[in-house]
């Protein structure tokens, strides 16, 4: 492994972007499901095979439907269709692996499980689209002699700490999207997206949430629950330092009942978008156009052996593990580079950027920071227990 390690003054920019898309987005819903379906692949080859075979679901299609909100309840018309979409191994011997069942019966659970106001059986029509991996991937995948070989050429990249505005984000949506919304806030859907956008110290957040039409009687409960929206947003701005903060919610809307955010389900998949695996957060669960990001589709990778995953969460393990370990280092990014057929754990490059408290160059820190990229690389077998056991989250 080539291991370079360089130096960049600390950043101090004038103008921030942070966006982040629920789980009830069609996007952050097609990796999800990728996600779920890998997991329960691993699960199932572990506990008829004891190993994870080849496999990589990382693509996915939803296709939106057609509905007709209404205030009090309205009804969907067409169902939303998900193609669940990939290679994975479907036969051993003589042995068939029900592809069909994982793929459909584990998806309608999550669906059942994470959107409240959807219907599983009657909204979604779920397509099992899994076809067996060509045979040199196949072969390169069980071509293991006690160490796993990545199964591409591929980035990975990672960066810590987080900014004061991707932690408001993230934890902005977290609590539009908590575990008793359906509780105290049935009306809100799962369909949320927080765009933040800063300028020296103040903050503009727009917020979209897909209000479900049973819960509402009409334009003064939505509008009221937009408030709430807006105060909750106000007040954690105000959490995390920022005072002068602007909120807007649900900005398309307009006086005509059509033109308000309401749905059926609590997501725009019904009717309004269309969504697909890769095209919403990254493994850290935000979308940073102002910081370093991968192109890859995490969710849905073979954890065992596919860089495109492993590598994007061990590049952020390293930048936080560095920031937390070396007093000197303020911030780090990541950056690996694999090269199929080589072992998961030696990247052709190892990049190490690192910013220092005060400013000073960072060469004599290139022992501390090697031995920590070394640790983190050790412990990618340890990612595959943490992946199936549900710790890891790539979305």
């Amino acid at each position: 492994m080539k291991l370079v390690i360089s130096t960049r003054p600390k950043r101090d920019e004038f103008v921030e972007i942070v966006e982040r898309k629920g789980i009830g987005h069609p996007d952050s819903i097609c990796d999800a499901l990728a996600e779920n379906l890998s997991r329960n692949l691993c699960r199932h080859y572990l506990d008829r095979f004891g190993e994870i075979l080849h496999h990589n679901v990382d693509k996915g299609l939803l296709r939106g439907g057609s509905a007709a909100p209404a205030f009090g309840g309205g009804r969907v018309l067409a169902p939303i269709d998900i193609h669940l979409c990939g290679r994975a191994v479907a036969v051993v011997g003589n042995q068939a692996i029900p592809l069909d069942d994982i793929a459909i019966d584990g998806s309608r659970a999550w669906l059942s499980e994470n959107l409240h106001a959807l219907d599983a059986e009657r909204h979604v029509r779920l397509h099992n689209a899994l076809r067996p991996g060509s045979q040199a991937l196949t072969n390169l995948y069980g071509r293991q002699s006690g160490k796993r070989l990545a199964n591409d050429t591929s980035i990975g990249v990672g960066y810590a700490p987080l900014s004061a505005l991707e932690f408001l984000v993230l934890r902005l949506e977290a609590m539009l999207n908590g575990g008793q919304r359906h509780v105290h806030h049935p009306a809100w859907g799962e369909d949320v997206k927080v765009m933040a956008v800063r300028q020296g110290a103040t903050v503009s957040l727009t917020i979209a949430c897909a209000m479900i039409d049973r819960y509402l009687a009409g334009v003064h409960e939505y509008q009221a629950e937009k408030a709430k929206i807006c105060r909750l947003a106000l007040d954690l701005a105000a959490e995390h330092g920022f005072d002068d903060c602007s909120v807007n919610v649900n900005s398309a809307d307009a006086a005509d009942i059509s033109s308000l955010y309401l749905t059926v389900t609590g997501t725009s998949a019904e009717a309004g978008d269309d969504g697909e695996v890769g095209r919403g957060n990254r493994v850290n669960g935000l979308i940073t156009p102002y910081r370093p990001m991968s192109l890859e589709a995490a969710a849905g990778k073979n954890p065992a052996s596919h860089v495109g995953m492993i590598y994007n969460v061990v590049a952020r393990d390293i930048a936080e593990a560095i920031v937390c370990g070396i007093a000197e280092v303020s911030a780090a990014e990541c950056h690996l580079v694999s090269r199929i057929g080589s072992p998961v754990d030696e990247p052709a490059l190892a990049n190490v950027t690192v910013a220092t408290h005060d400013g000073s160059p960072a060469d004599h820190l290139k022992a501390s920071v090697g031995d920590i990229v070394a640790r983190q690389l050790r412990g990618i077998p340890s990612l595959v227990d943490r992946f199936v056991a549900g710790a890891i989250q790539l979305h």
